[in-house]
């Protein structure tokens, strides 16, 4: 069985490298183009206003990613800043961009998320805190909302776009072979835009033979509501996921 991997393409290549290292075939179809924002003025102003700031929530290593490159010549992440993470990705991200104070998920969470970084962050005093959550141009708003209830002050700052991407003649000739023999493929799904953007690509096409993995469960709903037919959790690495995969061959599929 053929695992797709649907990452944008800068993590979809290490994910891809990683997984065959583990004898799996796999092999990547980006389903979500990222693109720095239109606008870089509203990141560079928040660089330079990092000093008041107790939290940076990172809702993706795409947000540290795009974060960072926009930083302006001169301005240095402040050292006493925390930075919020909701998972090993964008701690990878993160100590990549040389940040050390991290907080992020336990490593046995259930699920990476902003609710799993919550539980490590309502241990601190927020009242009078001033956060900045980086992101992309929309998101959820649960963990903003939360801590505003502890009494911090947040603001959001949009450091790339989510755009649909255009496939080139490799990722045609995956996606039509994926099509002709959904049963012999295996989707790996981490963002619920890429199951949506699969769909726009492949309006008319019936994904009930199809099996997915998903990194969490708004992802698993989604891929559900999309027509595949068999859905299945799985943590976010490449050593879960080969594990998940071997057990799916074995016939141990849990839905």
């Amino acid at each position: 069985m053929r695992l797709i991997v649907t990452r944008p393409a800068a993590q979809a290549t290490s994910w891809v490298a990683a997984l065959q290292a583990l004898g799996l075939d796999a092999q990547a179809l980006p389903l979500m183009a990222i693109a720095p924002p239109q606008d870089l003025a509203p990141v560079q102003a928040a660089w330079r206003a990092l000093d008041a700031v107790t939290l940076v929530m990172f809702v993706s290593a795409n947000a540290v990613e795009h974060f960072f490159a926009a930083r302006p010549m001169g301005v240095d992440w402040p050292v006493t800043v925390l930075a919020g993470s909701t998972g090993p990705g964008t701690s990878a991200a993160l100590r990549a961009a040389g940040v050390v104070h991290i907080e992020e998920p336990a490593a046995d969470a259930p699920q990476f998320d902003t609710e799993a970084l919550w539980l490590r962050l309502a241990l601190r005093h927020w009242q009078g805190a001033r956060v900045l959550v980086v992101r992309g141009e929309d998101g959820r708003d649960w963990l903003a909302d939360t801590l505003r209830g502890q009494g911090a002050e947040v603001a959001f700052v949009a450091a790339y776009r989510r755009v649909l991407p255009v496939l080139d003649a490799a990722g045609q000739a995956l996606l039509a072979t994926a099509r002709s023999r959904p049963e012999q493929h295996l989707w790996l799904f981490s963002s619920s835009e890429a199951v949506g953007n699969l769909k726009a690509l492949s309006a008319a096409d019936d994904w009930s033979a199809a099996q997915a993995f998903t990194t969490h469960p708004r992802i698993a709903q989604a891929a559900r509501q999309a027509g595949f037919g068999r859905v299945q959790l799985v943590a976010p690495t490449p050593q879960a996921v080969a594990l998940k995969l071997r057990d799916a061959r074995a016939g141990a599929w849990q839905p």
